[in-house]
């Protein structure tokens, strides 16, 4: 009987008072809406923790048994394709044109598809640290950006030992190490394009189809499989000079 008295007579007036909301003074709403974020550690100490955090997590994806696998699978298929081609005649020459077109292909979009699901997979985290003032958004991303750089070099000079080698290249130390420089530009490029593409979107179906319309677009317009010359529109011009794998 007493539940039910409360429930039809005092419940509804006590919500109606507890609803009211409670007046700020001036002084208490300043304070409340000019405090500015406080963080528990200097810049330089949040991208420590957080390179050392991303670099721990993202090892064993880049060195993966089936990475690892697909990397030195595809040298080695490539290094008996080209096996010891001859640089001297025209057709040798040729074939190795299309060698290094390849090569910087995979080197060049392979990570597009990789760094495409970088902030939608850890978007939920990210929103999360980010509303308890954990670190910098700027400390994240710099922090995320740089720790995959060690790791995105290592499988590259593993295939490029295997295919430069095998395939006869120009046996030197200044070319070697200006294949690698030019495939590691390749891969921070690509790495940039697909991180702008996957933040942009958050999605990571139309992401894809983005990613691979953009592929196939500078692949194209590389100037590989047809010249683009100043005849040609402006905007096709541009596009052969800004294509990751452009003559």
């Amino acid at each position: 009987y007493l539940a039910e008295a409360y429930e039809t007579k005092v419940a509804e007036a006590e919500k109606k008072k507890l609803m009211v909301p409670i007046p700020l003074d001036e002084e208490i709403k300043a304070k409340v809406c000019s405090r500015k974020r406080q963080w528990g550690a200097s810049w330089l100490e949040q991208y420590s923790i957080l390179f050392s955090r991303g670099f721990k997590e993202r090892r064993h994806d880049y060195f993966s048994w089936l990475r690892i696998t697909q990397v030195l699978s595809t040298a080695v298929i490539l290094g008996l394709l080209w096996w010891q081609s001859d640089a001297n005649n025209p057709k040798g020459l040729q074939d190795q044109a299309g060698l290094l077109f390849f090569i910087a292909v995979f080197w060049g979009f392979f990570p597009v598809f990789t760094a495409i699901f970088t902030f939608p997979q850890e978007r939920a985290m990210l929103n999360k640290e980010r509303a308890t003032d954990m670190y910098r958004l700027s400390a994240y991303f710099v922090a995320r950006t740089t720790s995959d750089l060690p790791l995105d070099l290592v499988l590259p000079v593993l295939f490029l030992l295997v295919v430069y080698f095998m395939a006869g290249l120009r046996l030197s130390v200044g070319p070697f190490f200006l294949s690698i420089l030019t495939v590691f530009l390749c891969i921070v490029a690509a790495q940039g394009l697909g991180l702008a593409i996957g933040a942009t979107l958050m999605d990571l179906k139309r992401a894809t189809t983005l990613a691979s319309v953009t592929v196939m677009t500078f692949m194209l317009a590389g100037g590989f499989f047809v010249q683009i010359d100043l005849g040609v529109k402006v905007k096709l011009v541009i596009l052969g000079i800004i294509s990751l794998v452009s003559k």
